[in-house]
């Protein structure tokens, strides 16, 4: 098989970018879409926003609200330079650009860990849906055969993934639009057998702030970790057919969308259950509404969903993961084998990222109480640290390229440079959100950690270069 560890063009080590020779075009629009879309969906919207609606009550709706608004600032940022300079290494690629080599190095590698461990995570929830329906199997089994699925998917031709995520991700849209249009006759009183709420789950029971500002903040801390995941779209695009049209057309029509399905996911389920029923926590926000609406079977169909969104997940995590480590080593920034290109497709970056996020999964049973809580704890704001690289490489970038290339801004951040630093103050505020809550501090010192860490190591390289090459 033809195989090459020449950097790839959009890779250079000097941070240049352009379309991705090195790497096949096998993406198409409908999979830019797709994956836009289906990227940012998975389990944390179907169950884990139970647990923000339990502590924000109604006021959920304003937490998703808030964070969506930074998340959609943060991707007209990346859409911005990504359609400017497509590169797999995508906002590392634009870090180093802006910043020099150890930016690049410290958000590439955090996000390629922060992926990797996620690859795992879903994993183990994937296991656990399967074990339930054939009880007595194994999860670390399911979750080996999961691992060679996506694995060997992966190691194909980059079509391949993108067929696997053009159908997950438009089942999880289906569904979400299913269960909004269900929601909203149930809310007006259409649905059979069903009638309107009005406004009566919003304002009884301690009214739309329960928990005050407190569990507002509890709220908008667990949303923002939600919509983690859009990132992706930028990664593939530099394989797509036609990467500065396919990312841009692929940021512009995913924003308003995604922020759609989350806010008006959560403005039914408080408008329909209520916020403090148990069932909205344990059984996920989806499948207590459906249940209090008495839709048959809707523990068995949003099972179903969940389990296609984590596989969804997997499928799109050990893909991101071996692209952003194959970009990082074809700029010098890693192993040279990890870079090694087979019929356009980094194979070993593929399995070392699949092995380690298998080992993710051993170390949950073999030292579930330290090892494998200190990764979940390293991993807590890493995309909040990835926004922070892209915003302030934004903030160079952009003023780089109107001085130097300016035909290149086919997509532009709107309102520059104020919106841009409106981002970085929320990103800011979040970060002091989480050292006052207990829960989230230890997660934020980790991570913070990690930064500090992969920081120092690409300072180091980066002089060592510099002393090369002088």
């Amino acid at each position: 098989m033809p195989r090459t560890t020449a950097p790839a063009p959009a890779d250079r080590k000097d941070g240049a970018s352009a379309p991705a020779d090195g790497l096949s075009h096998g993406l198409k629009q409908r999979h830019l879409s797709m994956i836009a879309l289906g990227g940012v969906i998975g389990a944390g919207l179907f169950v884990g926003s139970g647990a923000g609606i339990a502590a924000a009550g109604p006021s959920i709706v304003v937490a998703y609200a808030l964070s969506g608004l930074l998340v959609m600032l943060v991707m007209r940022m990346l859409g911005e330079m990504s359609a400017a300079n497509p590169a797999s290494g995508s906002f590392s690629v634009h870090a180093e650009r802006a910043f020099g080599s150890w930016a690049g190095f410290t958000a590439g590698w955090a996000f390629w860990f922060l992926l990797c461990v996620a690859v795992g995570l879903e994993g183990i929830g994937a296991a656990k849906i399967m074990t339930g329906w054939f009880p007595g199997t194994p999860e670390w089994a399911w979750v080996a055969l999961f691992m060679l699925v996506f694995c060997g998917t992966n190691l194909a031709a980059v079509k391949n993934f993108g067929e696997f995520e053009f159908w997950f991700a438009a089942l999880k849209v289906g569904a979400i639009v299913l269960f909004l249009g269900i929601g909203v006759l149930a809310i007006v009183g259409a649905l059979p057998g069903s009638d309107a709420p009005g406004t009566t789950n919003l304002t009884g029971d301690g009214g739309f702030f329960p928990h005050g500002s407190e569990g507002l903040i509890v709220g908008l801390l667990a949303s923002v970790f939600a919509y983690g995941g859009l990132e992706t779209v930028t990664i593939a695009a530099a394989e797509s057919e036609h990467p500065v049209q396919g990312v841009a057309k692929a940021v512009r029509t995913a924003m308003w969308r995604i922020a759609l399905f989350y806010i008006g996911s959560m403005a039914v389920i408080v408008t329909l259950v209520p916020w403090d029923d148990k069932a909205v926590v344990e059984k996920g926000p989806y499948v207590a509404t459906l249940d209090h609406l008495g839709i048959p079977a809707a523990g068995q169909i949003m099972n179903v969903v969940v389990l296609i969104a984590l596989l969804s997940a997997m499928n799109a995590n050990i893909y991101g993961a071996s692209r952003m480590a194959g970009s990082l080593v074809a700029r010098g920034q890693g192993p040279k084998a990890l870079g090694r290109l087979y019929g356009g497709v980094p194979r070993p970056a593929v399995l070392v990222s699949s092995v380690f996020g298998f080992a993710c999964v051993l170390l949950s049973y073999w030292r579930p109480n330290d090892i494998f809580i200190w990764l979940l704890n390293t991993i807590g704001a890493i995309i909040l640290v990835v926004w922070f690289f892209i915003a302030a490489s934004q903030l160079v970038l952009r003023r780089r390229t109107e001085r130097e290339e300016p035909e290149k801004l086919v997509v532009k951040m709107w309102a520059f440079p104020v919106l841009t630093w409106v981002a970085l103050a929320g990103m800011a505020a979040i970060f002091l959100l989480m050292a006052r809550e207990e829960g989230t501090r230890v997660q934020l010192y980790w991570t913070g950690g990690l930064t500090v860490l992969l920081a120092a190591i690409g300072f180091v390289r980066q002089k060592a270069a510099a002393g090369r090459a002088s």
